[in-house]
């Protein structure tokens, strides 16, 4: 018998076809390891991490309704939190209609037979579409040993017909928080263009993150289609970011206190934990507020969705420090080009940036191990590139390799641990290791992390904050809150901002992407034997 504590979807690493062994007790943490003993083969045991999405209660898969009990669990938690919950609301014919170019009034909607713009809220779109037939299949994404199809459903986003504020009465806010990301400006200015769509005509934005609702001295922004008709042409954040939550209760306060009925947060995993504090507080109070968070990771890392806004264009302006360091190091003799992107823990901008350009040799992320020394590390490698090839060109993610240096027990104001600078560390190791050799080698070190969050968003980047955007104000005006808005297999859908928060996305280093990358570089495996 096989059981699960405390987990749902379970996406195996693994590539060898071998029997479970799980000890329960393991499933309590995010990213575990499981101890798989081999069938056939010349080892006893190795050591697989399986990814576990979401939480769930003890399934035990030899019930033949195992299944049932499952999406009976899933559908109770991707149930979206509603005022209805709490509150005695009731709802009224929406005001925003495309049919018009003023918003609806008097209650009367849009006509069925004239618009069918209108999203059910009964509509679903499926989380998982790729049927695994085995655990050990490249990417493996299952819920039980047998990779069993269980079709996942979650709530489709879009206009509702029917809303639950008066637009006349209602004030919105808008706060950005976390570090600076390309898109932010194309978010507020969509948020409000929609806002005023409905018929709100009290919006206004929180400076500074959470602190412009706490800190002495930051008045609330004024906004409208005047003020954020061409915001999106610059980058930043019009309304300024920061990190650090403050206190909850002092948040909500200040919230009760401006006569909020609305809040949109801009951030990523921190502020959205954050996001769901306010929540549960507003409700706690039973406060009519709706608090709609959106996704800001240029990093990539919420899980359940496809990307969030600024990764495409920080892909995309990564080319240029690639590009760079190519050429310094195809310029130069014996040519190493070093260039460390953002990614604390997940390294998709890494890889994604290294397939993309064609240019990388080396490309090292934090999901993966890798050894320096020896004869499988990643400064012989260099040096057969250099013998074989003349130069070469190194990407890594800056949470790649931490192992690999002093750990460090600082801090920022957002609580993620200050990471040492491993872009330094591997530049001064490959001048050692070559210096050593007696092999004279010129290393170009390029760190651009600041260049690319100051960008402005790149069409795909604009297009997808246009939508996320519109979602928002949709999902609050349809009376939700404590949800997050993003694309699931290509559709747009709403999500509990608790499902999002419980663990970091990171890359699968048994995905297809992952593989497609190892591909592109050609570079071996940077562990020694006894330790893969």
């Amino acid at each position: 018998m096989v059981s699960t504590s405390s987990i749902s979807a379970v996406g195996l690493v693994n590539q060898h076809g071998l029997n479970w062994k799980a000890d329960s007790s393991l499933f309590n943490l995010n990213y575990l390891s499981l101890i798989i003993s081999g069938r056939n083969r010349e080892f006893e045991s190795r050591k697989f991490h399986i990814r576990a999405l979401m939480a769930k209660p003890d399934i035990d898969f030899a019930d033949p309704k195992w299944k049932n009990k499952f999406l009976e669990s899933f559908d109770r938690r991707f149930d979206l939190p509603h005022l209805r919950d709490s509150l005695e609301v009731k709802p009224r014919p929406t005001t925003f209609s495309l049919k018009s170019r003023v918003p609806l009034v008097d209650g009367n909607g849009a006509p069925e037979d004239t618009w069918n713009g209108y999203v059910n809220d009964d509509d679903r779109a499926l989380l998982k579409v790729i049927k695994f037939t085995s655990p050990s299949s490249a990417g493996a994404d299952c819920i039980d040993p047998d990779c069993s199809w269980v079709e996942q459903w979650v709530h489709r986003a879009g206009p509702r017909k029917l809303i639950y504020y008066e637009p006349d009465d209602v004030k919105a806010a808008i706060v950005t928080c976390g570090g600076l990301c390309p898109g932010l400006n194309d978010l507020i200015r969509q948020i409000v263009l929609t806002l005023e769509k409905y018929g709100v005509k009290k919006i206004v934005g929180i400076p500074f993150g959470y602190r412009g609702f706490f800190e002495e001295g930051l008045s609330e922004i004024p906004l409208s289609r005047r003020v954020v008709e061409n915001i999106n042409l610059a980058g930043g954040s019009l309304l300024g970011v920061s990190r650090g939550g403050g206190n909850i209760s002092e948040n909500v306060d200040s919230i009760q206190a401006r006569g909020i009925d609305i809040l949109f947060i801009l951030g990523g995993n921190g502020t959205h934990a954050g996001a769901n504090a306010i929540h549960n507080e507003c409700r706690k109070r039973s406060m009519k507020v709706s608090v709609i968070a959106v996704p800001k990771t240029i990093d990539n890392d919420i899980p359940l969705m496809d990307k969030t806004f600024g990764f495409d264009t920080a892909v995309e302006e990564a080319q240029r420090a690639i590009n760079s360091a190519y050429i310094e190091a195809h310029s130069a003799y014996h040519g190493i080009g070093l260039v460390k992107l953002m990614g604390r823990s997940s390294g998709f901008i890494a890889m994604h940036a290294s397939v993309s350009s064609g240019q990388i040799d080396v490309c090292l992320i934090p999901e993966v191990p890798f050894t320096l020394e020896g004869p499988h590390g990643v400064l012989q490698h260099l040096e057969h590139l250099i013998r074989t090839k003349g130069s070469s060109v190194v990407c890594i993610a800056e949470g790649a390799g931490q192992d690999l240096l002093q750990k460090s027990y600082a801090t920022d104001a957002s609580g993620n641990v200050v990471l040492s600078d491993i872009g330094v560390h591997i530049q001064q190791q490959i001048r050692r290791y070559f210096k050593e050799a007696d092999f004279p080698a010129d290393v170009k070190y390029i760190d651009p992390t600041y260049m690319i969050r100051a960008c402005r968003a790149n069409a795909s980047d604009a297009i997808l904050c246009t939508v996320l955007g519109q979602n928002a104000v949709h999902g609050a005006f349809a009376g939700f809150s404590g949800i997050t808005t993003g694309i699931c297999n290509t559709h747009n859908v709403y999500l509990p901002i608790t499902e999002v928060i419980r663990t970091q996305r990171r890359v699968d280093p048994n995905s297809r992407m992952w593989h497609r990358c190892l591909t592109s570089t050609g570079q071996p495996h940077f562990t020694t034997p006894s330790s893969s």
